[in-house]
């Protein structure tokens, strides 16, 4: 079939399909549903896998975490065994014996939190502001270099000076500091933590957490030998390490293993009685997640594609019948087969692709308002499922479009220049 040829089966096609708008506009509604869905959902998923790799990313992504539960998997937090539940905790020195015991640790630093989601709730006050629910942390130098997500945007952090003489400094979250200082520099003031006071030495750059979770935003980082001293109670401590560049794959964190069981004791024959994840739980977490919504997507995109093609294959039966007449006169002017079903193969298409347009459109459409209104859930458009939307939407006319298309190419000449 020439091009010329094509051309006209497209004209054709279109033209049918004006004749009969609304039927035509019902047909593909089932196509623009599933299109939509598609999209829709895979842009969101598109800007989130960013969002969550760029988190990641800053959060550290060579950083491990030690700490006797379990950290990344929410349900194992509020379900912990009885054999977790007895572990020893933490101590405050197991980072320095840590660092007596390996070579390959580039960084180790241990932490505690005071939290409200530890019972334990923490407020901040100057000059009549104040701040509630906000996340304590005491903490030694090397915090910052094992997350780095906590970056210092003003002032300084936590020094060693800090920690040995046990000093009353505290670094604040972005959005903590301007609630407590709308209009001054925050950097030198005394601020009351808990009733006790700080002077500020530092502010945190902006992080507002993951999907409306803390972040560092809501945190007060404190020294730790400070933190001790003020909340011996809080004995859920976590330490956090990162590898040398240099060492094997895997090294450090194996080494860092060893090295806790020899600290807490644990025979040969028996397992770990502590938690080891990496920084890329989130990745992990997310990935899950993502698996159940991409499942839940292909399901309702499916049944709008089902529920559309069926509907292209009905109008297409419709129009072989109301066109029996002009297949005849074709097949007797000389139009092969093939020619005939070409013809209605393209009408099928042409009808699913507009449907596959108008589905990307919305698409589109939806994520740009989920983005503007929700800045949190990025939805980015990839060309790469723009591709797929159109793919889908020829292979939906192409497979219900076929059994029309074929039956309308057997169709006897005769009996159709006989049909009125």
């Amino acid at each position: 079939m020439s091009f010329i040829d094509v051309r006209e089966n497209f004209k054709v096609a279109w033209s049918t399909l004006q004749a009969n708008r609304m039927r035509s506009a019902l047909t593909i509604l089932g196509i623009v549903i599933g299109v939509t869905s598609v999209i829709s959902v895979a842009a969101i998923i598109e800007g989130l896998n960013k969002f969550i790799s760029d988190k990641v990313e800053s959060f550290g992504p060579n950083t491990y975490f030690m700490a006797r539960i379990p950290l990344g998997d929410p349900r194992a937090f509020f379900n912990m065994a009885e054999k977790i539940r007895i572990r020893k905790h933490f101590q405050w020195d197991y980072a320095d014996k840590m660092r007596e015991q390996t070579r390959y640790l580039k960084t180790i630093t241990v932490f505690g939190t005071r939290a409200s989601f530890f019972g334990e709730d923490n407020d901040l006050r100057y000059n009549g502001e104040r701040v509630e629910r906000v996340i304590v942390r005491g903490t030694e130098p090397e915090y910052t270099d094992a997350i780095p997500l906590f970056s210092v945007a003003q002032g300084r952090f936590v020094t060693r000076f800090d920690v040995d003489h046990t000093r009353q400094v505290v670094v604040l979250g972005a959005a903590i500091a301007e609630s407590l200082f709308p209009s001054v520099d925050p950097i030198g003031k005394i601020i009351r933590l808990n009733s006790q006071p700080y002077e500020v030495i530092g502010v945190f750059a902006h992080d507002a957490g993951l999907f409306g979770g803390p972040g560092v935003d809501n945190f007060a980082i404190i020294p730790s030998s400070d933190f001790r001293k003020k909340n011996p109670q809080a004995k859920e401590l976590i330490l956090a390490f990162i590898g040398d560049r240099n060492a094997p794959p895997g090294a450090a964190r194996d080494e860092a293993i060893e090295a806790m069981r020899r600290i807490r004791r644990v025979a040969p024959n028996v397992e770990d009685d502590f938690e080891v994840i990496a920084s890329d739980f989130l990745s992990t977490l997310w990935n899950q997640l993502t698996g159940a919504l991409v499942v839940l997507t292909g399901v309702i995109s499916s049944v709008g594609l089902l529920v559309g093609g069926v509907g292209v294959m009905n109008i297409m039966l419709i129009s072989v019948t109301e066109r029996t007449a002009e297949i005849g006169i074709r097949k007797a002017v000389g139009a092969k087969k093939s020619d005939i079903r070409t013809q209605f193969l393209i009408e099928a298409s042409v009808l699913t692709m507009i449907g596959g347009i108008l589905g990307i459109l919305m698409g589109a459409l939806i994520a740009f308002g989920i983005r503007t209104l929700v800045p949190s859930i990025p939805a980015t458009l990839s060309p790469l499922w723009v591709a797929l939307g159109v793919a889908m939407s020829l292979a939906v006319g192409i497979f219900f479009g076929y059994y029309p298309a074929n039956r309308a190419a057997n169709l006897d000449p005769i009996i159709c220049l006989r049909y009125e």
